[in-house]
């Protein structure tokens, strides 16, 4: 068995980190072939005591976790491949679930040559039991609110762009480096950016299956998402062909509100203009919501749906815009995956 190294950024995640461990300690892939690597960016909660709880109790499976003074993800995720040993590297996140067979899954897919990455799809969970948190995680797996990309809700094999919590082989780093640390987000898209320019294949495998907690309030939300579109525009700097027209509609709404409302100002008639749209896409994604609910038959969360889609097309539309307009200005970032 090929020792398999997973490696997960991680800071403040008291509430995920056991369960995370314990997911790992379920894998079908034998524990002696496998490794933790958790790059801690100095924790001010008890996530690293509940790891060393969690180690002491299940000695048959490594773990080591190592400091990431940075506290940013990519420079963890580098930190923590440079402590690592296995052949075949994972990367999972701190507040995320791999279904048992997803270690065995992902090493198989590699050494039969299917790709250079390869990843799965993943089910998006609420982070709390709230109404806001559970529309928010419905809102999450729309198309209308984050995409199409295919590791929302793909039901086929298919060769793609990008996948969540990738496995690849150590010997693609001599070739395409490390993770970009000068990325705060997008630092995977980036990473497998290089790795189809250099000629690799990015593989995804709808039975490679993962869970992945969502955030649990709007504010926290658009903050993730402010964070999303400030670093999309530094790697579309970098890789303008990484643009998607879809990432282009939240960005172009923005600027029409701010727009024909200062049009409306200055020529109040105007005002006509700015509700018309505003009441347009309420509209759209009230039907949207709607849609989404009756297939769940649950009308409970028609209105929180809408709530949290505009979070994140408003959040990200102005995170890009103002990286755009003050992309050298210094911002506290959410650390958090």
């Amino acid at each position: 068995m090929q020792l398999v190294s997973v490696i997960i950024p991680c800071y403040n995640e008291q509430k995920r980190i056991r369960s995370l461990l314990s997911a790992l300690y379920a894998q079908t892939y034998p524990h002696n072939s496998i490794e933790i690597v958790i790059a801690d960016g100095l924790s001010t909660d008890n996530t690293r005591v509940i790891i060393e709880k969690f180690t002491l109790a299940s000695p048959d499976l490594k773990v080591q976790v190592i400091d990431n003074p940075k506290r940013s993800i990519p420079s963890g995720l580098n930190l923590a491949i440079l402590a690592s040993h296995g052949d075949i590297i994972i990367r999972i996140d701190a507040h995320s679930l791999p279904y048992p067979d997803y270690i065995e899954r992902c090493v198989e897919a590699l050494t039969t040559g299917l790709g250079e990455n390869v990843g799965g799809v993943w089910e998006i969970l609420p982070g709390d039991q709230t109404w806001i948190a559970q529309s928010i995680a419905r809102a999450a797996a729309l198309p209308i609110a984050v995409g199409d990309a295919l590791y929302r809700h793909a039901t086929k094999p298919a060769y793609v762009e990008t996948v969540p919590f990738g496995a690849f082989k150590r010997e693609i780093l001599a070739l395409i480096g490390f993770f970009n640390e000068s990325l705060l987000t997008n630092e995977d898209y980036e990473f497998n950016t290089r790795i189809l320019e250099s000629g690799g294949r990015i593989w995804l495998d709808p039975k490679i299956r993962s869970q992945y907690f969502a955030r649990a309030s709007l504010p926290a939300l658009a903050k993730q998402y402010w964070r999303y579109g400030y670093w999309k525009w530094k790697m579309l700097r970098r890789s303008p062909k990484t643009l998607r027209w879809r990432q282009a509609l939240p960005p172009l709404f923005v600027i029409s509100l701010i727009l024909v409302i200062v049009a409306a100002i200055v020529y109040h008639p105007l005002w006509v203009i700015p509700v018309g749209e505003l009441i347009i896409y309420s509209l759209i994604l009230l039907v949207a919501s709607y849609q989404a609910c009756l297939r769940e038959n649950n009308l409970n969360l028609v209105f929180g749906i809408p709530a949290a889609i505009a979070t994140m097309h408003i959040s990200w539309g102005l995170g890009l815009l103002w990286s755009m307009i003050n992309g050298n200005s210094s911002i506290k970032m959410d650390l958090k995956i």
